[in-house]
């Protein structure tokens, strides 16, 4: 079985100060332990890159590239998906809501994912189930 991992908990696994990083380390355990293919896009690992050098500092940075990135399988970002992430962005017409959240839906709904590990109540809202569970 695989999931998704979404910025938001990329950002929690590395910033033990981070609101839910204890409940984020303790999901991203399980999913470690049962194998599962931990899929991510091109485009959650630029954001998560920005926000954690931005907040965290470079050596943050080097945590996330050296250890959380190779456990990971990203999957790139084509024109066709990005296209249809942004018609999505305009359709929602949401101002929270971004880009890299409307690849990471399509994303998922094209590779037939049905779980997230994120901190990000809009993929519940979009349906899908968010680990670790209690905050949607």
């Amino acid at each position: 079985m695989s999931l998704f991992i979404d910025t938001s908990a990329l950002y929690a696994l590395l910033d033990g100060d981070a609101p839910r990083h204890a409940d984020v380390v303790a999901a991203w355990r399980i999913v470690a332990d049962n194998e599962r293919t931990l899929f991510t896009s091109n485009y959650v690992l630029v954001e998560a890159f920005a926000l954690v050098q931005r907040r965290l500092g470079l050596e943050a940075v080097h945590g996330l590239a050296d250890v959380l990135v190779p456990l990971l399988e990203p999957v790139w970002v084509d024109e066709e998906l990005h296209a249809a992430a942004v018609a999505s962005l305009f359709t929602a017409a949401r101002r929270r809501l971004s880009l890299v959240d409307c690849t990471s839906f399509e994303l998922m709904r094209r590779l037939g994912l049905t779980d997230v590990l994120a901190l990000d109540a809009d993929f519940a809202h979009q349906g899908f189930n968010l680990l670790p569970a209690g905050q949607a």
